[in-house]
């Protein structure tokens, strides 16, 4: 584990370069970080669009102007944006997502450091203790558990959990139910609340790091100057070095565990059970505590698409073409600055232009190909009779038209009764009237939302019935709605 630099040297370093460091001395601290934090960390929002931030920040200026009085931030909406996306602060990201023409923005992972560092300066009425202590407590067991390479021991252990359990359920067989009070309820669930929001914290400094090696891999092939091979190999070195690092890993292990439905359901019971405890209700948390699990989720999507990204930088260098080009356009550049330099250096005494490949090209009579006359089409001017085709027409009129709309208002009903459905489940509720056709309608309704999950790892079996009474079924991946 690597402890952070506390010498004047590195700290001064800090002062001066660090994001978080500078919004927290900027005169306009008060204002980047309440605004931010409302936009962006409260709801979870990972990129917004520049009209919309414009609009936000517009309103915020106009109610703050209102009370403060006209001096108190005299510059327009556009301008703070423009400032805060600027190298100088660092505390906005402006991109352009793809196939757009209009920038977006997202808080920078040290503006979101410092931004929750200044909430946590605020007096807290209630600061629980012993559940960080058990935390520490059983991570401290699990390490010790886990590294243990002694059958015996690890036998041991095992069995005197199985006796302390026997011990707990005869306990409880005998009417003794151990409770948590009221204050360790408190306890716990303000632990919990602070770790989830620090994990969704952890998400935009994980992204930033693979956009930081997507930058990197960039630079190196628009420099490269050796084989392709050796750059590939580079490159897909340092990506497997980023996979198998201990943060790779550890994230590869949070989505597996995260995409899996059965898990999500459990995260729904167990905050939904406890949103519903008294102790806890009575302290009004926040609603979007009950759905925190799709944020995380969000989140994730967030940083598998900048992935994705890098494999699409990797997949358009092994364009010979794009290479050619893209080798090209340095080589003419280099020799720009070259020519440049050297004139610099030694004024040419008389202007003038090379030009490559002088040389007349001619061609002689005997080359060229003799006149050729075009061919004439022949047409045979038949007489066209009545057929004798008495085939039934109707087929051309059966078609089958699936109504998308209403297969869209099926889908809003079902989940507004529920907080999540399967398309499985769905069509057991509503079986397809138009058998396959439907089916893919189904299939691609779920594929435009970006809050459907489909799961390649689990299969579900859909059934209809045709006209004739024939029963088909298809074999499709776990689709899930999420509400």
């Amino acid at each position: 584990m690597n402890q952070m630099d506390m010498s004047h040297e590195a700290l001064a370093s800090l002062r001066k370069n660090h994001p978080a460091w500078r919004l927290l001395r900027a005169d306009s601290s008060p204002l980047v970080s309440s605004f931010l934090h409302r936009v962006f960390i409260v709801p979870n929002i990972r990129e917004i669009a520049q009209v919309d931030l414009l609009e936000a920040l517009d309103d915020e200026l106009f109610a703050l102007r209102e009370r403060l009085g006209d001096e108190s931030y005299p510059r327009d909406a556009q301008d703070y944006l423009n400032d805060w996306a600027d190298n100088a602060q660092g505390w906005l990201r402006k991109f352009y997502p793809k196939n757009s023409d209009e920038p977006h923005y997202d808080l920078t992972p040290a503006t979101e450091k410092g931004i929750r560092w200044l909430a946590g300066l605020t007096e807290r009425s209630f600061i629980g203790t012993e559940s960080r202590l058990l935390t520490l407590f059983d991570l401290l067991q699990q390490i010790v558990a886990g590294s243990e390479t002694d059958p015996k021991v690890r036998i041991a252990e095992l069995r005197k959990k199985r006796r302390a359990i026997a011990a707990e359920i005869k306990q409880i067989q005998a009417g003794d139910i151990p409770l948590l009070d009221e204050t360790a309820l408190r306890d716990r669930f303000q632990q919990f609340v602070m770790m989830a929001g620090e994990l969704l914290s952890d998400f935009r400094e994980v992204e930033q790091n693979f956009r930081l090696l997507d930058r990197r891999v960039r630079e190196r092939i628009a420099l490269w100057e050796g084989s392709k091979g050796e750059l590939l190999e580079d490159i897909l070195h340092e990506c497997d070095d980023i996979t198998e690092s201990d943060q790779g890993k550890s994230f590869r292990a949070f989505w597996d565990f995260l995409m899996s439905s059965s898990r999500q359901e459990a995260l729904t019971d167990l905050l939904d059970q406890v949103m519903a405890l008294s102790p806890i209700a009575e302290s009004r948390p926040d609603s979007r505590l009950r759905r925190v699990h799709y944020d995380w989720l969000e989140a994730g999507e967030h940083t598998q698409r900048t992935v994705a990204q890098l494999s699409s930088q990797l997949r358009r260098f092994l364009d010979d073409k794009a290479w050619l080009e893209n080798k090209r356009i340095m080589e003419i550049l280099r020799s720009i600055k070259s020519n440049a330099r050297d004139t610099m250096q030694q004024p040419a005494q008389d202007l003038g232009m090379l030009m490559d490949d002088m040389k007349v090209e001619f061609t002689l009579p005997m080359e060229r190909p003799l006149y050729q006359p075009p061919l004439q089409t022949v047409i045979d001017a038949v007489q066209l009779e009545m057929g004798q085709e008495d085939d039934d027409v109707g087929a051309l009129f059966s078609q089958v038209v699936v109504d998308k709309g209403r297969l869209k208002q099926v889908l809003a009903q079902a989940l507004q009764e529920h907080s999540q459905i399967s398309l499985a489940d769905l069509l057991r509720e509503h079986p397809l009237q138009h058998g396959l056709a439907e089916l893919v309608i189904w299939l691609q309704i779920a594929s435009d939302m970006a809050q459907c999950m489909i799961d390649d790892t689990q299969e579900d079996v859909v059934q209809w019935q045709t006209e004739q009474g024939l029963v088909k079924q298809a074999h499709l991946p776990h689709v899930l709605f999420v509400r």
